[in-house]
């Protein structure tokens, strides 16, 4: 059985994949979102996601990922909304609650600098203002 574990996993992270991408394209307009990034020196530096979780109300996703930051996005307008305060380690896991009022977020590291020593994992649960998860409405160019 235990032989089986990996097998097991792979198969529940690839559907939570799929199933993320077939939410991802019901937005209405195309939008390539891959990563967590940060410029510094002129180097673009790239952080894996490791978490999205879908607000229940408004649509707008959030994102957490190796680089310790969880943003708020609205893929309609393909703009990030917000971006929370650092935690400790990298993000491992996130969820609204179902009024989409709370947010929890789970600090963990992901041993994707191999092992080292690091913050204890911990969990938050933090208030959502409705500023930083409501979109924008769209600006259109005013006519000549």
């Amino acid at each position: 059985m235990e032989q089986d574990l990996p097998l097991v996993l792979w198969k529940v992270v690839w559907l939570w994949s799929f199933l993320i991408y077939l939410k991802l394209v019901k937005l209405k307009s195309r939008y390539a979102f891959k990563c967590h990034r940060k410029s510094e020196a002129g180097r673009d530096t790239v952080y894996p996601v490791n978490a999205i979780a879908f607000h229940p109300i408004y649509g707008t996703f959030a994102t957490g990922g190796c680089d310790g930051y969880v943003n708020v996005w609205d893929g309609n307008n393909k703009k990030r909304l917000y971006q929370y305060s650092k935690y400790p380690t990298s993000i491992a896991a996130l969820s609204f609650s179902r009024d989409g009022r709370l947010l929890a977020v789970a600090s963990s590291y992901t041993f994707e600098e191999g092992e080292k020593p690091h913050e204890p994992d911990a969990v938050f649960v933090r208030s959502v203002n409705e500023a930083e998860v409501k979109p924008k409405p769209k600006v259109y160019a005013a006519p000549p």
